[in-house]
């Protein structure tokens, strides 16, 4: 059967499904956002502990498997009284993972910003913080559109595997179906175009933003 006619005929079960992963991804991408300014600005504090703690927390995130997080997640943490819904363990689990990425993005975009325009900010008296908060991090951001637009496709991408723990996205719809109906290649080809078109259009609202905040050098 024909991908297309098999994903009109089963719209309803897809779009719920999708919707569960557009929410999961989104929410996770947003406070992964959070967790990485705040870790890039660990790391590039005066402070040693804050340093070592950031290092600390980019380095495990970075160098451990995806699949293995949220293994120990889902049947570790219960193991000590910690239970989470899939859906909330899967977005946990995404935030911490992207974060640590994010974090070094916008890193690189901190060391991108013209040194004398903190230490003009210092001479004007602003202390670390507001130097940070209202003259590096924003010229930073500007700077790695492109690179956090990658990560969100890639997050989007990894939020799946939270399917193979219990969250009901749009791949267990397919693998419903799949099953239900001996039609493997229509059921799984219906679910990556709902894939492609969503990162299609999120690569080309990242592109547009780049183009409009590029600071012009």
């Amino acid at each position: 059967m024909n991908p297309f006619t098999f994903l009109i005929d089963n719209w309803d079960l897809y779009i719920n499904g999708f919707l569960r992963l557009f929410q999961a991804a989104n929410l996770a991408f947003v406070l992964a956002m959070i967790v990485g300014v705040i870790i890039a600005s660990f790391r590039v504090s005066p402070i040693p502990p804050l340093q070592r703690f950031a290092a600390f927390y980019v380095t495990v995130f970075r160098n451990s498997p995806l699949l293995i997080i949220f293994f120990l997640f889902f049947f570790g943490l219960p193991k000590l009284g910690f239970t989470f819904t899939p859906f909330t363990s899967t977005v946990i689990v995404m935030t911490l993972y992207t974060g640590a990425y994010l974090a070094e993005t916008v890193r690189s975009g901190i060391n991108s910003v013209d040194t004398g325009q903190a230490e003009a900010a210092r001479a004007i008296g602003l202390k670390f913080r507001e130097v940070l908060g209202t003259v590096v991090i924003p010229q930073a951001l500007r700077t790695v559109v492109g690179p956090i637009g990658n990560l969100y496709i890639a997050n989007a991408k990894n939020t799946v595997i939270g399917t193979t723990i219990g969250l009901f996205v749009e791949t267990t719809a397919a693998q419903r179906l799949a099953n239900s109906t001996g039609q493997p290649i229509a059921a799984y080809s219906a679910a990556a175009i709902f894939f492609v078109v969503w990162l299609l259009i999120a690569a080309q609202v990242f592109t547009s933003i780049e183009q409009r905040v590029a600071i012009k050098r």
